[in-house]
């Protein structure tokens, strides 16, 4: 069987796409291998992690082109010499164009730190905290067009204890992320994941926890 190629996009630090890396490398992403990390900044700490870890790596200004469809369009081209099955956004700070999300439909997916759709777009932790909720946690779900609104693949809920902090409840989603991400590649790389309109099913897996 041939390996599971991803691609990861990535804009800054870099922890969901080592946790990736990792899993990989212990055989606990279903047999999954990082074939590229894109990167939108240079001097993103992502793209040391990479080098590090012997990842290639795609990394572009995108102020060098004409437009955003220009560069996805390279992008594009990279993803299909690789022969890339899924595309996982893992702190992209830039929003997709049609370029790539029609051409990856149903194999595009990405993570936020709230209960969809609760909270979508920046600063999900800090509007969750604001609002008052007694309750958040991380979503995996896939990319359409619209801003956090592709079908959800997977969700883990976390209560937000008196007095909590945006520092002290970040560090508890950026924990759950770093579990959950890893655990719904690797159900794509066996291929348990079923989209039919916007439902999402998950077969052969244990998915008890992340509903």
């Amino acid at each position: 069987m041939s390996t599971f190629r991803i691609a990861v996009f990535a804009s800054g630090e870099g922890s969901n796409f080592q946790a990736l890396a990792e899993a990989a490398n212990t055989d606990t992403l279903g047999g999954a291998k990082i074939a590229l990390l894109v990167c939108d900044k240079p001097s993103a700490p992502v793209v040391r992690r990479a080098e590090q870890l012997g990842i290639p790596a795609y990394v572009f200004k995108p102020k060098d082109y004409d437009s955003r469809e220009a560069y996805e369009r390279e992008i594009v081209m990279r993803l299909e010499e690789l022969q890339v099955d899924l595309i996982v956004l893992a702190g992209y700070m830039r929003l997709l164009t049609p370029v790539i999300v029609h051409q990856y439909r149903g194999r595009l997916i990405n993570i936020h730190p709230s209960l969809l759709p609760a909270f979508p777009g920046k600063d999900a932790i800090g509007q969750a905290l604001a609002y008052g909720v007694k309750l958040s946690g991380v979503t995996v779900h896939f990319v359409d067009e619209g801003m956090d609104t592709g079908p959800i693949i997977a969700q883990r809920a976390i209560d937000i204890v008196s007095g909590e902090t945006a520092e002290s409840f970040a560090q508890a989603v950026h924990g759950i992320e770093r579990e959950l991400y890893p655990t719904v590649v690797s159900w794509f790389a066996q291929g348990f994941v079923r989209l039919e309109g916007r439902e999402v099913t998950v077969t052969q897996a244990d998915t008890k926890d992340y509903r």
